[in-house]
């Protein structure tokens, strides 16, 4: 139910880097933009060369603002078709690669098992990765990495399975595979539909994009928690100093939702959350491999709006200018750019505004730069992952038929493989910091780093305390709450909150004493943590009532989410009269309508109950499916997104009961217009995924958009069967034709 999702979509939101560069075939030097190429940028290059460029080339074709400098940390040989990193405590880095990911137009060979993980580490401390091992071995493309303690947790392409993997004998191989969480079921769909993430988040839960499941690391393994209202995004996620998620949508073309509230309370946005400017993009170099086709070009043939957004992070480092702290940064691999944005809370609602006008933070001339991740990392700089590659498409948006796949062999890009680059940015007069040792060190000491100015060690400390569930660090905890006070402690605290949470060791006097705090998020955090005691017994609802007329709409916002856990005729005395002060604050409106929403996601309806049991779990497995990949072009509701990516699904008469045309457009995919409106790119053909998997989309969409009934596996395998010679996408004339026949 997706469009094209370039890799830049598939999925992992992961976690950070210090490294540099392999001594197997490249200097020893760092490799870094200088003041003179920058300057030798050109503002635009209307004949770039495909031509495969080697890092010291490559990194002198971006343009970057005055003072901001890429260092090479890592390249091929040392590491192939990067995706994703992430850091233990000690600053090793592991590596997933997509070894397999398109190393033809065809996509052949896509799923063999022969990708890996790779450990880099800088021995001498001089900011590049100098030794490097493979970790793990014949993977199928994996996709999801989590460092805990001394393991990784790790998830592959095709499976829901996340293992975790250990090194007992520091060779840099891992030794021990053990199950953390095994429902042993196949994932659907390509592999750019799949999960990304494992992002522990500042409240303990461990998220993930497209499945509408959290996780909480408990005794070692992971235990799921759903999200009613489903996921959101596709590859990427991050989050700010307070938790806040930030997700983006390739294929709803979409660079930036799910940010206006935690998605466990429902789905919030608003239609002005970003101008329509902010779409736009700027890229230095004429980009003809777009899968939109014409209508993503400009006249010069650049990409004119974000198609592939990916790989976001907020930079919460203290190594680089203090203004960039707190920006969303947005990859754009078809654009060869990332998107600088500006975050700004204003009465409770967020909105993004681009840094620049009419450019982008960071461009380049090369055309296969491929930025399909980034991180805050333990020096406290930004990390760039780059897949390095000429397609950055996968193989349903690269058939015999499509748009790309004459621009991708015209310009040769299919014979750019098997590269990859891990940059950090630095800036000058500024030192990265020093490498992390916290897996060596004292819980005592990891207690003195949740106050520390770069985000990435606050986050690991607070981890490595709840993975090592050591007790004798609750008074040292509970002292900061009590002893620390104004804005220069308000990290120590938040974190200090938090990690008594994940050590179940908080109680009901430090979440009461945090809501008077002097700094409105942990005011809010402590809303937030008051729910536990709101199910039970109703508790805290005088402490939640002293701050009705908190000065921060963030903590009144959160009290109309929070107070939705109890039922008491109190709890929503309280609720309305929130709502009511805020003097038609639309934001407090919105909060309603999704906390109602969501209670009617939990409960799905009456309907569902009236259907048996086969066709219920049809229903409910489709429900999942297209929350989690379909809503980001149709939209939650079926009702479409502003951005018009792809059709409205509530009241299409293709789910009509007398129907089978959304069979047909599933397996085969849906070109030009639709009911009079043309969109920007076609639906492609979903046929890769089982009959099954069909049947489920198709019997939710029908059952909650048009009333209809399910529709069974056994007529999907006799579609698919008598339409198996059809290579293209249908148009609503064929299927019109076909009804009548």
């Amino acid at each position: 139910m997706n469009k094209k999702i370039s890799l830049a979509t598939l999925a992992t939101a992961f976690i950070m880097v210090t490294c540099q560069v392999s001594r197997q075939g490249t200097s020893d030097t760092i490799l870094r933009t200088t003041d003179a190429s920058v300057s030798a940028i050109p503002a635009f290059t209307s004949d770039p060369s495909p031509a495969y460029l080697t890092p010291e080339q490559s990194i002198k074709t971006f343009k970057l603002p005055k003072g901001y400098h890429l260092e090479l940390v890592a390249s091929e040989p040392m590491i192939h078709e990067p995706v994703a990193i992430a850091w233990d405590g000690n600053a090793r880095m592991y590596v997933a690669e997509l070894n397999t990911y398109m190393q033809d137009v065809e996509g052949t060979g896509e799923h063999a098992p022969t990708s890996r993980v790779m450990l880099l580490e800088d021995t001498d401390n001089d900011g590049k990765m100098d030794k490097s091992s493979v970790f793990i071995d014949k993977m199928l493309l994996p996709r999801m990495l989590l460092c805990v303690g001394n393991e990784v947790l790790v998830n592959e392409t095709d499976t829901y399975d996340v293992f975790s993997y250990k090194d007992t004998n520091k060779d840099g191989v891992a030794d021990v595979k053990r199950p953390v969480y095994t429902p042993g079921k196949k994932s659907p769909g390509n592999l750019e539909h799949q999960r990304s993430g494992l992002d522990w988040n500042v409240d303990n839960w461990i998220y993930m994009a497209v499945d509408p499941v959290r996780f909480r690391y408990k005794n070692k393994m992971l235990v799921p928690d759903s999200i009613p209202s489903g996921s959101s995004g596709q590859w990427g996620i991050t989050h700010d100093n307070y938790g806040r998620l930030f997700f983006s949508s390739a294929g709803g073309e979409n660079p930036a939702y799910g940010f206006q509230i935690n998605p466990v309370y429902g789905r919030m946005e608003f239609d002005d959350q970003f101008s329509e400017q902010f779409n736009e993009v700027w890229p230095i170099i004429k980009t003809p491999d777009v899968e939109g086709g014409l209508k993503r070009l400009r006249p010069d043939t650049t990409l004119n709006h974000f198609t592939a957004s990916c790989g976001q992070v907020i930079f919460r480092g203290d190594r680089l200018p203090a203004d960039l702290q707190g920006d969303l940064l947005i990859s754009e691999p078809v654009g060869r750019l990332i998107r600088r944005a500006k975050v700004i809370n204003k009465n409770g609602k967020i909105t993004l505004e681009n840094a620049y006008q009419k450019e982008e933070f960071i461009a380049s001339t090369d055309m296969n730069f491929r930025g399909v991740n980034m991180y805050t990392g333990p020096d406290g700089c930004l990390y760039l992952v780059d897949m390095n590659r000429g397609i950055i498409q996968e193989g349903n948006w690269t058939g015999p038929n499509s748009y790309l796949r004459p621009q991708i062999k015209r310009l040769g890009l299919d014979k750019n493989i098997q590269h990859g680059r891990i940059y950090r940015m630095v800036y000058d007069g500024i030192k990265p910091g020093p490498k992390p040792h916290m897996l060596d060190e004292t819980s005592a000491k990891l207690v003195t780093y949740l106050g520390h100015p770069n985000g990435w060690w606050r986050d690991n400390a607070q981890k490595e305390l709840i993975v090592r569930n050591d007790q004798s660090v609750v008074p040292a905890l509970k002292t900061i709450l009590a002893s620390q006070t104004g804005k220069a402690g308000a990290f120590s605290r938040l974190h200090a909150l938090w990690t008594l949470e994940g050590l179940d060791a908080l109680d009901q006097t430090s979440v009461a004493s945090a809501m008077k705090d002097q700094d409105a998020e942990i005011r809010k955090a402590a809303v937030r943590l008051a729910e536990s005691y709101l199910k039970k017994d109703n508790a805290l609802i005088n402490n939640l009532t002293a701050l009705k007329t908190d000065p921060s709409s963030d903590v009144r916002m959160q009290m109309v989410f929070s107070l939705a856990h109890s039922k008491s005729a109190e709890a929503k005395r309280l609720s309305d009269d929130l709502v009511t002060a805020s003097n038609g604050n639309p934001v407090f409106a919105r909060a309603v309508r999704s906390i109602e929403k969501n209670e009617d996601a939990k409960k799905f309806g009456l309907r569902l109950g009236r259907l048996d049991a086969s066709d219920r779990t049809l229903v409910m497995n489709g429900s999942i499916i297209y929350k989690s990949l379909c809503a980001t072009c149709h939209g939650a509701d079926g009702k479409g997104l502003v951005s018009k990516t792809a059709p409205p699904l509530a009241g299409s008469k293709r789910l009509a009961r007398s129907t089978d045309a959304s069979v047909h457009i599933l397996l085969h995919g849906l070109s030009g217009p639709v009911d009079g409106q043309t969109y920007p790119s076609e639906m492609p053909s979903m046929k890769d995924n089982d009959d099954q998997w069909i049947a489920s989309v198709v019997s939710y969409v029908r059952h909650e958009f048009s009333n209809a009934p399910p529709i069974r596996p056994d007529a999907v395998k006799a579609i698919r069967e008598k339409t198996s010679g059809r290579d293209k996408a249908w148009t609503l004339e064929e299927l019109t034709e076909k009804k009548a026949q």
